[in-house]
């Protein structure tokens, strides 16, 4: 049930093997991992195969935030000293505090090769010159990303967030052929050029790469997308802890396939329950990383908080998967479980009656959420009768969703937008 078709079938026993020799090494190097397993009673020695990782307990971002608490900068989970680390980068702090991500040599060349191959997934080539709109700091979908990019021999342009005018002038005379970034920015960045008095298809993109946050498997989204700038998206999925990309989505394939290689183990889980979940089409569950070889943060079974459905299987047999929203982000109206991208993908599906943004406001931490949902959206530039739209909206989201909804109409750039990650959800007051 751990492989569930993540793993390929010709890799399975060098991944097991490897991750024995991991487990064996571990508690002598993480006073962590030492005492989890300790409390668990359970050892190294229990794994046999994949499966066995099951015994074994589940590491979670609160713990690693709280082993960071206990022994700084690098937690007591750190597998290496400090001094054996040649990069620090940092979670994005979107479900709490940032936590540093300490990355050795060997670390940085693992990343690098997986990078890389989701990206050739993903229709990466050495033709391709990339505008790179992300964060170029500590966020591991900065540097990392670079360093994979630059391996297959791409032309990296490292722009970077906050520049928006840079990303214009670089397409208007690199012959830019391909834009990475977070969904939320390929968005704003489309209206930052409409409000120039351009198009956006007059650059000639051929690709958009789009990652570091659920909605680029959305279906409306992924229409403007490629409506407004005349290209094909294909996504990535990674996590700040495990590795910047894990997964690509070839070109057409109607989802992504596991590109960690023999780096890391990937589990299916019931989000409620932690029972296994087999991964053939259709199932949704919780994805779950186990570090094979990793030395400053060698991950147990590290709960991602992604939720993601079976989209299907590639040729050879490989699961395909979509993300659709964070088991942490989710929102419960009597007994329904909405995420909040969810709401936002039925809002874009009227656009150019509205523009998409979209902001839920909730009047506590949630999860539990008492009807009507309430939700902000934005008018567009052909609203038609406002009132009639918003009728529409609410029962669009009552149909598909299953929950009431009281939708709040405002005017084109009243909501918050972001070249980062957009804010779907804010307290209310």
């Amino acid at each position: 049930m751990v492989n569930s078709g993540f793993v390929a079938p010709e890799d399975r026993d060098a991944v097991t093997a490897a991750l024995r020799t991991q487990l064996d090494g571990l508690p002598a190097r993480s006073p962590f991992y030492a005492d989890s397993f300790a409390e668990h009673g359970v050892t190294p020695s229990a794994l046999s195969t994949l499966d066995d990782l099951a015994k074994f307990p589940f590491t979670t971002k609160q713990m690693l935030r709280d082993s960071q608490t206990e022994a700084p900068p690098l937690g007591r989970h750190a597998g290496v000293d400090l001094t054996e680390v040649v990069r620090v980068h940092a979670s994005t702090g979107t479900t709490g505090k940032p936590s540093w991500v300490g990355v050795t040599r060997r670390d940085a060349a693992a990343w690098t090769e997986m990078v890389a191959r989701a990206f050739r997934t993903m229709g990466a080539t050495r033709e391709d010159i990339v505008v790179h709109g992300a964060g170029l700091t500590l966020f591991v979908g900065g540097l990392p990303i670079r360093d994979a990019l630059e391996s297959i021999g791409s032309t990296f342009v490292p722009i970077g967030t906050g520049a928006s005018e840079k990303v214009v002038q670089a397409m208007d005379t690199l012959g830019v052929t391909a834009l990475h970034s977070t969904p939320s920015y390929v968005r704003y960045l489309a209206e930052y050029v409409r409000g120039l008095g351009r198009d956006p298809r007059e650059f000639g993109l051929r690709k958009v790469f789009v990652g570091g946050e659920p909605g680029g498997g959305e279906p409306a989204f992924r229409e403007y997308v490629e409506r407004e700038w005349g290209a094909p998206v294909t996504e990535g999925l990674g996590n700040a802890d495990m590795a910047p990309v894990l997964f690509g989505e070839a070109p057409g394939s109607g989802g992504m396939r596991f590109t960690g290689g023999r780096h890391v183990v990937v589990e299916l889980i019931d989000p409620d329950s932690g029972e296994p979940v087999e991964a053939e089409p259709g199932a949704t569950g919780e994805l779950v990383y186990t570090s094979v070889d990793r030395e400053c943060c060698p991950l147990v079974r590290f709960r991602t908080h992604d939720r993601v459905v079976i989209t299907g299987r590639a040729e050879d047999g490989a699961p395909l998967i979509r993300c659709v929203g964070r088991t942490d982000d989710m929102l419960i109206v009597l007994g329904v479980n909405v995420f909040p991208s969810a709401v936002r993908d039925l809002v874009q599906t009227q656009h150019p009656r509205t523009t998409g943004a979209v902001q839920i406001v909730v009047p506590g931490t949630g999860p539990r959420v008492e009807p009507p949902l309430r939700v902000e959206a934005e008018w567009g530039e052909a609203p038609g009768d406002r009132d009639q739209l918003r009728q529409e909206l609410e029962g669009l989201i009552r149909s598909r969703l299953s929950v009431r909804a009281e939708v709040t109409l405002v005017p084109p750039g009243t909501l918050e937008r972001s070249e980062m990650k957009s804010r779907l959800v804010r307290l209310a007051g």
